[in-house]
Protein backbone atom coordinates (compact mmCIF):
# COMPACT_ATOMS: atom_id res chain seq x y z
CA UNK A 1 0.00 0.00 0.00
CA UNK A 2 0.71 3.32 -1.03
CA UNK A 3 0.51 6.60 1.11
CA UNK A 4 1.85 10.47 1.34
CA UNK A 5 1.10 11.18 4.85
CA UNK A 6 2.67 14.80 4.89
CA UNK A 7 3.89 16.94 2.37
CA UNK A 8 6.39 20.84 3.27
CA UNK A 9 6.32 23.19 0.28
CA UNK A 10 8.68 26.26 0.19
CA UNK A 11 8.10 28.52 -2.11
CA UNK A 12 6.56 26.38 -4.56
CA UNK A 13 3.71 28.32 -6.74
CA UNK A 14 1.76 30.28 -4.46
CA UNK A 15 2.98 28.65 -1.21
CA UNK A 16 5.89 30.89 0.44
CA UNK A 17 5.74 28.52 3.08
CA UNK A 18 3.04 25.16 3.75
CA UNK A 19 3.16 21.81 5.43
CA UNK A 20 0.04 19.59 4.96
CA UNK A 21 -0.89 16.33 7.09
CA UNK A 22 -2.96 13.80 5.36
CA UNK A 23 -4.47 11.16 7.61
CA UNK A 24 -7.71 9.81 5.07
CA UNK A 25 -7.24 7.87 2.18
CA UNK A 26 -9.49 10.44 0.16
CA UNK A 27 -8.24 13.77 0.53
CA UNK A 28 -10.38 17.04 -0.26
CA UNK A 29 -8.99 19.99 -1.24
CA UNK A 30 -11.90 22.87 -1.57
CA UNK A 31 -11.30 27.08 -1.85
CA UNK A 32 -11.63 29.30 -4.48
CA UNK A 33 -10.73 29.67 -7.60
CA UNK A 34 -7.20 30.27 -7.66
CA UNK A 35 -6.28 29.46 -3.77
CA UNK A 36 -3.59 27.18 -4.91
CA UNK A 37 -5.70 24.06 -5.06
CA UNK A 38 -4.32 22.47 -8.04
CA UNK A 39 -0.74 24.09 -7.09
CA UNK A 40 -0.64 21.67 -4.18
CA UNK A 41 -1.63 18.68 -6.40
CA UNK A 42 1.24 19.13 -8.28
CA UNK A 43 3.32 19.30 -5.74
CA UNK A 44 2.45 15.68 -4.89
CA UNK A 45 2.98 14.85 -8.61
CA UNK A 46 6.52 16.66 -8.53
CA UNK A 47 7.62 14.46 -5.26
CA UNK A 48 6.68 11.72 -7.68
CA UNK A 49 7.47 12.41 -11.49
CA UNK A 50 10.78 15.27 -10.05
CA UNK A 51 9.02 17.68 -12.51
CA UNK A 52 5.57 19.22 -13.11
CA UNK A 53 2.72 17.98 -14.16
CA UNK A 54 1.31 21.51 -15.63
CA UNK A 55 4.97 23.35 -15.59
CA UNK A 56 7.24 22.72 -18.51
CA UNK A 57 10.26 24.30 -16.81
CA UNK A 58 11.27 23.86 -12.90
CA UNK A 59 11.84 28.38 -12.77
CA UNK A 60 7.92 28.38 -13.91
CA UNK A 61 7.14 26.34 -10.59
CA UNK A 62 9.25 28.80 -8.10
CA UNK A 63 6.92 31.64 -5.92
CA UNK A 64 7.15 34.79 -8.04
CA UNK A 65 10.46 36.92 -6.67
CA UNK A 66 12.33 34.34 -5.51
CA UNK A 67 14.95 31.90 -7.15
CA UNK A 68 14.23 28.28 -5.80
CA UNK A 69 11.75 25.80 -4.32
CA UNK A 70 12.15 23.25 -1.72
CA UNK A 71 9.55 19.95 -1.72
CA UNK A 72 9.54 17.36 1.28
CA UNK A 73 6.96 14.76 1.23
CA UNK A 74 6.62 11.53 3.62
CA UNK A 75 5.60 8.54 2.03
CA UNK A 76 4.78 5.32 3.11
CA UNK A 77 5.28 1.90 0.72
CA UNK A 78 4.01 -1.20 2.42
CA UNK A 79 4.95 -0.67 6.17
CA UNK A 80 7.76 1.30 5.36
CA UNK A 81 8.51 4.98 5.91
CA UNK A 82 10.75 6.95 3.23
CA UNK A 83 11.21 10.80 2.64
CA UNK A 84 11.53 12.01 -0.29
CA UNK A 85 13.19 16.18 -1.02
CA UNK A 86 13.74 17.83 -4.21
CA UNK A 87 15.28 21.02 -3.87
CA UNK A 88 16.05 23.48 -6.68
CA UNK A 89 19.05 25.71 -5.85
CA UNK A 90 19.26 29.30 -6.71
CA UNK A 91 21.62 28.40 -9.01
CA UNK A 92 19.41 26.43 -11.38
CA UNK A 93 20.41 22.53 -9.77
CA UNK A 94 18.14 20.45 -8.77
CA UNK A 95 18.22 17.87 -6.13
CA UNK A 96 16.33 14.75 -5.38
CA UNK A 97 17.54 12.58 -2.56
CA UNK A 98 15.75 9.73 -0.48
CA UNK A 99 15.86 9.57 3.01
CA UNK A 100 18.63 12.34 2.69
CA UNK A 101 20.61 9.88 0.20
CA UNK A 102 20.55 11.81 -3.37
CA UNK A 103 20.30 10.04 -6.56
CA UNK A 104 22.90 10.19 -9.36
CA UNK A 105 20.32 10.00 -12.20
CA UNK A 106 16.51 11.53 -11.49
CA UNK A 107 15.00 8.64 -13.74
CA UNK A 108 15.77 5.81 -11.28
CA UNK A 109 13.36 7.67 -8.91
CA UNK A 110 10.59 6.81 -11.69
CA UNK A 111 7.87 4.50 -10.73
CA UNK A 112 9.17 4.38 -6.70
CA UNK A 113 5.96 5.95 -5.65
CA UNK A 114 3.98 6.02 -8.82
CA UNK A 115 0.76 8.46 -9.25
CA UNK A 116 -1.66 9.33 -11.85
CA UNK A 117 -3.12 12.96 -12.22
CA UNK A 118 -6.24 13.59 -14.22
CA UNK A 119 -6.79 17.34 -15.25
CA UNK A 120 -9.22 19.38 -17.10
CA UNK A 121 -7.01 20.14 -20.42
CA UNK A 122 -6.24 16.04 -20.14
CA UNK A 123 -9.59 15.71 -22.69
CA UNK A 124 -6.41 16.78 -25.35
CA UNK A 125 -5.53 12.84 -24.79
CA UNK A 126 -8.62 12.19 -27.19
CA UNK A 127 -9.35 15.25 -29.09
CA UNK A 128 -5.09 16.27 -29.39
CA UNK A 129 -2.37 14.59 -31.73
CA UNK A 130 -0.56 11.58 -31.35
CA UNK A 131 2.24 12.67 -29.20
CA UNK A 132 -0.19 13.44 -26.38
CA UNK A 133 -1.10 9.77 -26.32
CA UNK A 134 2.53 8.23 -26.95
CA UNK A 135 3.18 10.44 -23.77
CA UNK A 136 1.12 8.85 -21.76
CA UNK A 137 1.72 5.33 -23.01
CA UNK A 138 5.56 6.59 -21.84
CA UNK A 139 4.60 7.68 -19.12
CA UNK A 140 2.79 4.30 -18.19
CA UNK A 141 5.48 2.35 -19.11
CA UNK A 142 7.79 3.92 -18.18
CA UNK A 143 6.54 3.50 -13.97
CA UNK A 144 6.25 -0.62 -14.89
CA UNK A 145 9.38 -1.08 -16.32
CA UNK A 146 12.62 0.86 -15.67
CA UNK A 147 14.33 -0.87 -18.67
CA UNK A 148 11.85 0.81 -20.72
CA UNK A 149 12.43 4.52 -19.26
CA UNK A 150 16.09 3.96 -20.42
CA UNK A 151 15.74 2.46 -22.95
CA UNK A 152 13.34 5.57 -23.99
CA UNK A 153 15.99 7.89 -22.95
CA UNK A 154 18.43 6.62 -25.20
CA UNK A 155 15.95 5.97 -27.68
CA UNK A 156 15.68 10.18 -27.33
CA UNK A 157 18.55 10.87 -27.23
CA UNK A 158 19.50 9.27 -30.38
CA UNK A 159 16.80 10.70 -32.22
CA UNK A 160 17.54 14.13 -31.29
CA UNK A 161 21.62 13.13 -32.87
CA UNK A 162 20.59 11.96 -35.82
CA UNK A 163 17.80 14.73 -36.79
CA UNK A 164 20.86 17.32 -35.39
CA UNK A 165 22.83 15.24 -37.88
CA UNK A 166 20.13 16.07 -40.53
CA UNK A 167 19.94 19.45 -40.03
CA UNK A 168 24.24 20.06 -40.35
CA UNK A 169 24.18 17.67 -43.69
CA UNK A 170 21.49 20.46 -45.27
CA UNK A 171 23.74 23.67 -43.74
CA UNK A 172 27.04 22.68 -45.20
CA UNK A 173 25.56 20.31 -48.16
CA UNK A 174 27.82 17.54 -46.94
CA UNK A 175 26.81 14.10 -46.38
CA UNK A 176 28.28 11.30 -44.16
CA UNK A 177 26.23 8.25 -44.71
CA UNK A 178 28.59 6.22 -42.60
CA UNK A 179 27.62 8.29 -39.39
CA UNK A 180 24.09 7.99 -40.53
CA UNK A 181 24.73 3.86 -40.29
CA UNK A 182 25.84 4.01 -37.07
CA UNK A 183 22.90 6.48 -35.56
CA UNK A 184 20.49 4.33 -37.58
CA UNK A 185 21.69 0.73 -35.93
CA UNK A 186 21.42 2.31 -33.09
CA UNK A 187 18.24 3.70 -32.92
CA UNK A 188 16.65 0.84 -34.54
CA UNK A 189 17.81 -0.87 -31.51
CA UNK A 190 16.24 1.03 -29.26
CA UNK A 191 13.34 1.71 -31.24
CA UNK A 192 12.89 -2.22 -31.44
CA UNK A 193 13.05 -2.89 -27.39
CA UNK A 194 9.93 -0.16 -26.83
CA UNK A 195 8.04 -0.99 -29.21
CA UNK A 196 7.95 -5.24 -28.03
CA UNK A 197 7.47 -3.92 -24.62
CA UNK A 198 4.68 -1.56 -25.90
CA UNK A 199 3.04 -4.24 -27.80
CA UNK A 200 3.24 -6.51 -24.19
CA UNK A 201 1.03 -4.62 -22.32
CA UNK A 202 -1.38 -3.13 -25.12
CA UNK A 203 -4.04 -5.84 -25.01
CA UNK A 204 -4.01 -5.60 -20.82
CA UNK A 205 -4.24 -1.62 -21.01
CA UNK A 206 -6.77 -2.01 -24.27
CA UNK A 207 -9.42 -4.01 -21.99
CA UNK A 208 -8.76 -1.61 -18.79
CA UNK A 209 -9.71 0.91 -20.88
CA UNK A 210 -13.08 -0.44 -22.17
CA UNK A 211 -13.95 -1.85 -19.12
CA UNK A 212 -13.55 1.71 -17.24
CA UNK A 213 -15.70 3.57 -19.56
CA UNK A 214 -18.48 1.02 -19.83
CA UNK A 215 -18.24 1.81 -15.92
CA UNK A 216 -18.43 5.34 -16.05
CA UNK A 217 -20.85 5.72 -18.97
CA UNK A 218 -22.94 3.54 -17.64
CA UNK A 219 -23.08 1.47 -20.38
CA UNK A 220 -20.78 -0.26 -22.74
CA UNK A 221 -20.57 1.19 -26.60
CA UNK A 222 -18.32 0.39 -29.77
CA UNK A 223 -15.25 1.84 -29.03
CA UNK A 224 -11.77 0.23 -30.23
CA UNK A 225 -8.75 1.27 -29.19
CA UNK A 226 -5.53 -0.05 -31.32
CA UNK A 227 -1.70 0.61 -31.50
CA UNK A 228 -0.42 2.10 -34.55
CA UNK A 229 3.08 1.43 -35.63
CA UNK A 230 4.69 1.17 -38.87
CA UNK A 231 6.72 -1.74 -36.74
CA UNK A 232 3.76 -3.96 -37.67
CA UNK A 233 4.86 -4.14 -40.64
CA UNK A 234 8.62 -3.00 -41.24
CA UNK A 235 12.10 -4.11 -39.10
CA UNK A 236 13.07 -0.69 -37.45
CA UNK A 237 16.49 -0.33 -39.21
CA UNK A 238 15.44 -1.32 -42.77
CA UNK A 239 12.08 1.52 -42.25
CA UNK A 240 15.00 4.20 -41.14
CA UNK A 241 17.00 3.31 -44.33
CA UNK A 242 14.25 3.54 -47.11
CA UNK A 243 13.51 6.86 -45.57
CA UNK A 244 16.67 8.42 -45.99
CA UNK A 245 16.87 10.21 -49.03
CA UNK A 246 13.77 12.30 -48.02
CA UNK A 247 14.85 12.93 -44.11
CA UNK A 248 17.78 14.28 -45.87
CA UNK A 249 15.49 16.60 -48.00
CA UNK A 250 13.48 17.58 -44.57
CA UNK A 251 16.06 17.60 -42.39
CA UNK A 252 14.63 15.49 -39.48
CA UNK A 253 13.34 11.70 -39.51
CA UNK A 254 9.58 11.13 -40.73
CA UNK A 255 9.29 7.55 -39.69
CA UNK A 256 9.76 5.35 -36.58
CA UNK A 257 8.48 4.64 -33.30
CA UNK A 258 8.43 8.07 -32.44
CA UNK A 259 5.47 8.46 -34.74
CA UNK A 260 2.88 5.55 -32.95
CA UNK A 261 -0.43 6.22 -31.63
CA UNK A 262 -3.24 4.91 -30.35
CA UNK A 263 -6.00 5.03 -32.74
CA UNK A 264 -9.16 5.74 -30.49
CA UNK A 265 -12.11 5.31 -33.06
CA UNK A 266 -16.30 5.39 -32.16
CA UNK A 267 -18.32 3.03 -34.55
CA UNK A 268 -15.57 2.37 -36.90
CA UNK A 269 -14.91 6.74 -36.93
CA UNK A 270 -12.03 8.78 -35.49
CA UNK A 271 -13.92 9.16 -31.86
CA UNK A 272 -12.76 12.74 -31.80
CA UNK A 273 -14.27 13.95 -33.72
CA UNK A 274 -17.79 11.33 -33.32
CA UNK A 275 -18.25 11.55 -29.78
CA UNK A 276 -20.05 13.49 -27.56
CA UNK A 277 -18.56 15.81 -24.96
CA UNK A 278 -19.97 13.15 -22.12
CA UNK A 279 -18.18 10.48 -24.13
CA UNK A 280 -14.99 11.96 -24.38
CA UNK A 281 -14.73 12.43 -20.60
CA UNK A 282 -15.93 9.41 -19.96
CA UNK A 283 -13.06 7.64 -22.42
CA UNK A 284 -10.34 10.15 -21.15
CA UNK A 285 -11.14 8.80 -17.44
CA UNK A 286 -11.06 5.27 -19.17
CA UNK A 287 -7.80 5.89 -20.27
CA UNK A 288 -6.85 7.43 -17.15
CA UNK A 289 -7.97 4.55 -14.74
CA UNK A 290 -6.12 1.73 -17.09
CA UNK A 291 -3.07 3.48 -16.35
CA UNK A 292 -3.76 3.28 -12.48
CA UNK A 293 -4.73 -0.29 -13.02
CA UNK A 294 -1.76 -0.88 -15.13
CA UNK A 295 0.52 0.37 -11.94
CA UNK A 296 -1.34 -1.25 -9.08
CA UNK A 297 -0.72 -5.12 -11.11
CA UNK A 298 2.78 -4.20 -11.94
CA UNK A 299 3.52 -2.81 -8.48
CA UNK A 300 1.27 -5.07 -5.90
CA UNK A 301 0.10 -2.11 -4.58
CA UNK A 302 -2.45 1.15 -6.38
CA UNK A 303 -0.86 4.39 -7.26
CA UNK A 304 -1.67 7.69 -6.06
CA UNK A 305 -4.55 8.76 -7.48
CA UNK A 306 -4.99 13.24 -7.95
CA UNK A 307 -8.38 14.17 -9.30
CA UNK A 308 -7.91 18.13 -10.32
CA UNK A 309 -11.51 19.60 -11.33
CA UNK A 310 -13.31 16.32 -12.26
CA UNK A 311 -16.89 17.69 -10.38
CA UNK A 312 -17.12 20.23 -13.44
CA UNK A 313 -16.04 17.78 -16.15
CA UNK A 314 -18.77 14.91 -15.28
CA UNK A 315 -22.09 15.03 -14.91
CA UNK A 316 -23.77 13.44 -12.14
CA UNK A 317 -24.37 9.95 -12.70
CA UNK A 318 -20.92 9.62 -14.28
CA UNK A 319 -19.19 11.06 -11.48
CA UNK A 320 -21.13 8.63 -8.93
CA UNK A 321 -19.51 5.86 -11.07
CA UNK A 322 -16.59 7.31 -11.65
CA UNK A 323 -15.90 7.51 -7.82
CA UNK A 324 -17.31 4.62 -6.61
CA UNK A 325 -14.95 2.67 -8.64
CA UNK A 326 -11.85 4.28 -7.52
CA UNK A 327 -12.78 4.37 -4.05
CA UNK A 328 -14.17 0.22 -3.90
CA UNK A 329 -11.87 -1.40 -1.73
CA UNK A 330 -9.90 1.35 0.07
CA UNK A 331 -6.95 0.60 -1.15
CA UNK A 332 -5.96 3.72 -3.54
CA UNK A 333 -5.00 7.00 -1.58
CA UNK A 334 -7.25 9.67 -3.74
CA UNK A 335 -6.86 13.58 -3.28
CA UNK A 336 -9.23 15.61 -5.17
CA UNK A 337 -9.92 19.15 -5.65
CA UNK A 338 -13.67 21.44 -5.73
CA UNK A 339 -14.54 24.87 -5.76
CA UNK A 340 -17.81 23.38 -3.35
CA UNK A 341 -17.29 22.21 -0.53
CA UNK A 342 -21.22 20.94 0.14
CA UNK A 343 -21.05 19.25 -2.98
CA UNK A 344 -17.89 17.55 -2.15
CA UNK A 345 -19.44 16.37 1.23
CA UNK A 346 -22.85 15.29 -0.10
CA UNK A 347 -21.26 13.12 -2.76
CA UNK A 348 -19.00 11.20 -0.39
CA UNK A 349 -21.47 11.00 2.39
CA UNK A 350 -24.07 9.16 -0.19
CA UNK A 351 -21.20 6.65 -1.47
CA UNK A 352 -20.37 6.09 2.63
CA UNK A 353 -16.73 7.00 2.46
CA UNK A 354 -14.96 9.07 4.55
CA UNK A 355 -13.30 12.10 3.66
CA UNK A 356 -10.31 14.65 5.12
CA UNK A 357 -10.98 18.08 3.89
CA UNK A 358 -8.57 20.90 3.81
CA UNK A 359 -10.80 24.39 4.05
CA UNK A 360 -9.99 26.78 1.95
CA UNK A 361 -8.12 28.81 4.49
CA UNK A 362 -5.83 25.95 5.27
CA UNK A 363 -4.95 25.90 1.00
CA UNK A 364 -3.90 29.51 0.71
CA UNK A 365 -0.45 30.27 0.77
CA UNK A 366 1.14 33.20 2.80
CA UNK A 367 -2.63 35.50 2.32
Amino acid sequence: MLRLRSITLTQFKNYGFRQFVFPEQITAITGRNGAGKSNLLDAVYYLCFSRSYFSGTDAGVVTYGHAGFRLEGQFERNGESTQVTVILRENGKKELSVNGVPYDRFSLHIGRFPCVMIAPDDVELITGGSELRRRYLDTLLSQTDPDYLQQLIRHNRLLQQRNSYLKQAAQERRRNDGLLDVLDVQLAETAAALYLVRCRHLPQLRQQVLDNYALIAGRPEPIEMTYESPLHTANPLELLRSQREKDYLLQRTTAGIHKDDLLLELQGHPFKTTASQGQRKSLLFGLKLAEAGLLQSANGFAPLLLLDDVFEKLDQQRMHNLLQHVCTGGTTQIFITDTHRPRMEAVFRELGYPLGILEPGDVVADS
